[in-house]
């Protein structure tokens, strides 16, 4: 009987504990994290991720197509759901460049509305980079002097840089951005214009130009992070996840192995020189990459290489959280769950 009621008692302090949701809907992806405060950060109870493609064309024409609408629907409506089954109290959902971008990106918004009862947000570039760092600056060295943070998305680039450590566990370090930049290019665009297919040597060398040109005005602004002590580079995205996890010869790709890992400057090139020869049939093969993203990875390696030049760096950190993470982590923060060091 004891027992019993001690278990009862469990069931009703789980129930009574806030759960937050996250949504971000991307030029590729559309992904979901719903979490619960936790004694430092947050505990994931249920995550939903699904390449959509809502950008598909978007680098040639300005519309979202009718295809696209209709798959990022379908995969907005499973995350209605779960939000719904885990009881959600608070949520925010965002979308980011291709609805920016697109001429029928706010009618794309009003379908959601109206069909799902969800509130999709289009946030702007700078809110975009601000919740990147949010979502992954723990991960850095605490004793780095300057870390460059970048996002590597589909429509868009995100990079940061942050200077100095930070004073407290649960400081916000956007406090430490001195600079930022929303680079008009991602994995999804860049792959359209030049080919994501059968990628050559010089297809790959003209797309790292291309980025490298628009990062020029960032490179210059920042170009005393890399003279700062123990500086680093730290990535969230699928391109540096992808990276990470063939570096480690995953079978199949594991979070838990690859969030969190250093890379060092060789074994990065290793990697992407390895993916630049091979053809697409065996980029697809490969278990971290798979078929959706085999015509996409090495455009966001070409993104990935124009950084690593701006920013000389032995090492990069690996992140596999980001936007959602920074959305989750903000909403607690605002609700104090973190007062005096321990939830409220």
């Amino acid at each position: 009987m004891a027992q019993a009621a001690s278990s009862s008692r469990r069931h009703q302090k789980r129930r009574s504990t806030r759960s937050y949701a996250a949504l971000d809907l991307g030029t590729n992806n559309c992904r979901l994290l719903i979490a619960e405060p936790a004694h430092y950060g947050f505990r994931v109870v249920d995550a939903f991720s699904r390449i959509v493609r809502l950008g598909e064309g978007l680098g040639l024409g300005n519309m979202l197509s009718d295809d696209a609408i209709e798959r990022t629907i379908d995969a907005l409506r499973i995350c209605r759901d779960k939000m719904a089954a885990k009881d959600v109290s608070r949520a925010r959902l965002v979308a980011t460049e291709a609805c920016r971008l697109a001429d029928n990106g706010a009618s794309f918004i009003e379908r959601v509305r109206n069909d799902l009862e969800l509130e999709l947000e289009i946030v702007d570039r700078k809110t975009e980079a601000y919740l990147a760092v949010t979502g992954c600056a723990a991960l850095a060295d605490p004793k780095a002097q300057s870390v460059i943070v970048f996002d590597i998305g589909g429509g868009s680039t995100e990079i940061a840089w942050v200077d100095g450590p930070p004073p407290h566990a649960f400081a916000d370090p956007c406090k430490r951005i001195r600079a930022w930049d929303s680079l008009p290019v991602g994995v999804v665009t860049l792959a359209e214009r030049y080919g994501g297919i059968d990628v050559t040597p010089e297809s790959f060398e003209g797309m790292v130009e291309e980025v490298s040109e628009l990062l020029l005005d960032f490179a210059l602004i920042a170009a005393a992070a890399g003279r700062a002590p123990n500086f680093h580079l730290l990535g969230t995205s699928g391109t540096v996840t992808t990276v990470g996890g063939i570096h480690l010869g995953l079978e199949r790709y594991d979070r838990r192995k690859v969030d969190g890992m250093w890379m060092c400057n060789a074994d990065i090139s290793t990697v992407m020189t390895r993916l630049l020869h091979s053809d697409f049939q065996q980029r697809a093969e490969n278990p971290c990459i798979g078929r959706e993203r085999a015509d996409l990875v090495l455009a966001g390696c070409a993104i990935l290489e124009a950084i690593r030049r701006a920013f000389p760096s032995d090492r990069l950190r690996i992140a596999d959280r980001g936007l959602r993470e920074g959305i989750l982590m903000n909403m607690m923060r605002e609700d104090s769950v973190w007062r005096g060091g321990s939830q409220r």
